[in-house]
């Protein structure tokens, strides 16, 4: 049985992936800050349930140690904030932008490090990372979002790197834009629903060969500019 940790499990994309996987019969290790209140999660078959707030890094290590045995097929770094909508430039709240980098670049970069060798055990040996097209600086017109923005691009800038890092040991890693999606984060007139995303991000790790690591991938497949 393939096995998948996700970040962020507890609603959203994070939600989606899990019940996803968990329909094509794979063992899911679902991560979120409050087990206690994820009913979702926790009635899923399938599905099993950690504590985990990834901007605590001692937590990681603690669940790597917990998950030592276990091989890890595929690890989606889902978790992730907005930093807040009201932080432009000149009212930046600079506490706010270091929690922000610390969740969605820095965390990943310690799941990464964490849970290395679960990952070499496994059979996909996948790293994917829940990134944003506006991490991209190419595709940056219209400013804004700064925290947001930033952390991202960070992200991409990391995983790229790790990508490198990593090719080697035949560990693979993907950077994905789940495109503008009906969540808490991406708000009811986004364009596309959390099952179509999913469905189209699984279908691309699905497909990944080891020669796309280190790519930047819109969840239909299409190629990002950095």
């Amino acid at each position: 049985m393939a096995t998948v940790l996700i970040t962020g499990a507890n609603r959203g994309l994070g939600l989606e992936f899990c019940k996803q996987y968990a329909a094509e019969g794979w063992q899911v290790l679902a991560c979120c800050r409050n087990p206690e209140t994820a009913s979702q999660l926790t009635d899923t078959p399938q599905v099993r349930v950690f504590p985990l707030n990834v901007s605590d890094f001692t937590q990681i290590d603690n669940l790597a140690a917990e998950l030592q045995d276990t091989a890890i097929d595929v690890l989606i770094n889902n978790a992730g904030i907005y930093g807040g909508p009201h932080h432009g430039f000149g009212q930046l709240d600079y506490a706010a932008w270091t929690k922000t980098l610390t969740v969605n670049t820095q965390a990943p970069v310690k799941m990464a490090e964490a849970f290395l060798p679960h990952l070499k055990r496994g059979n996909n040996k996948l790293l994917a990372s829940i990134s944003s097209q506006m991490g991209s600086i190419a595709d940056n017109s219209s400013g804004g979002s700064i925290l947001y923005r930033t952390s991202k691009a960070a992200l991409n800038a990391a995983m790229k790197s790790i990508a490198i890092d990593l090719k080697d040991q035949r560990i693979g890693v993907l950077v994905l834009h789940p495109g503008w999606v009906k969540t808490d984060m991406g708000g009811p007139d986004a364009l596309i629903e959390a099952q179509e995303s999913v469905a189209g991000m699984r279908e691309v790790i699905a497909r990944f060969t080891l020669a796309q690591s280190g790519s930047f991938l819109k969840y239909d497949g299409s190629t990002l500019p950095w």
